[in-house]
């Protein structure tokens, strides 16, 4: 794997990232890979973990899961850029995933040796 190439700067681009921005760049780096690897079958698996979220007593603000809800039915090249946005609504989002689990352990543990 490549070096990841996300910001090391907290949103605003001063000084150095805070614990929390450290978390957000993990997690792009994390959808980069992701959007990378999407295709039908990851689609279908993240829907029907939403589909789980909008069950009356689903784990997730049913907010959160009607607007992963939208972005699946974006065109894919435009999901792939959704998921790797470093803007707000893209930092509070990406906290409730359906792509949990999509990552080997290998994986994820790299991201947080090279992203710090």
């Amino acid at each position: 794997m490549s070096r990841m190439s996300v910001s090391p700067q907290s949103p605003g681009g001063c000084g150095e990232p805070t614990g929390h921005r450290t978390a957000e760049l993990r997690s792009i780096a994390m959808h980069r890979l992701i959007a990378e690897r999407l295709d039908a079958a990851l689609l279908g698996r993240a829907r029907t973990r939403i589909g789980g979220w909008l069950a009356e007593d689903g784990p997730v603000d049913h907010r959160w899961a009607l607007r992963w809800e939208e972005l699946l039915n974006l065109p894919i090249g435009e999901l792939r850029e959704k998921l790797v946005e470093d803007s707000e609504g893209m930092r509070d989002l990406r906290q409730s995933t359906p792509f949990a689990g999509v990552l080997q352990e290998d994986e994820r543990r790299m991201i947080f040796e090279e992203v710090r």
